[in-house]
């Protein structure tokens, strides 16, 4: 008898070895946490001020945030004031509905804050909101 010594009962495989499909996951986990970092859109860290009265805004035209270093940034772009203020007039005239959104570092000076305020009225943007962060209510 070739190949068969008596006795062998030949059912085939009857469990499956998961330790390699473990590993393969734990992989591919891996490399999605990896990735995931560099698909998070860069931003601003600026310490919102709280408030517990605050609303939603809707159609943000112009996004303007002050950090603690006085810097300011345009739509997540670095810019100055002379920018802010072009900027502010070209939207003004094309929509009178126009409004931006000011984002205020909690360390910024009161006084360039209302500054801010006070360079996108002038220059033609009426409507604007304060960004702030929810205050946890306890």
């Amino acid at each position: 008898m070739a190949g068969g010594a008596g006795g062998e009962d030949d059912d085939g495989i009857t469990g499956i070895n998961v330790t390699p499909l473990v590993d393969i996951m734990l992989v591919l986990l891996i490399i999605f946490m990896v990735t995931a970092s560099y698909i998070v859109k860069p931003s601003i860290e600026v310490d919102l001020p709280k408030a517990a009265s605050g609303g939603d805004t809707l159609d943000t035209t112009l996004s303007l945030v002050l950090a603690k270093d006085g810097s300011l940034f345009l739509n997540g772009e670095a810019t100055t004031r002379e920018a802010i203020a072009a900027r502010c007039k070209e939207v003004s005239s094309k929509d009178p509905k126009a409004q931006a959104i000011i984002a205020a570092d909690n360390a910024a000076l009161h006084g360039q804050v209302v500054g801010l305020i006070d360079l996108i009225r002038v220059n033609g943007v009426l409507k604007f909101a304060i960004n702030i962060q929810p205050q946890d209510e306890k």
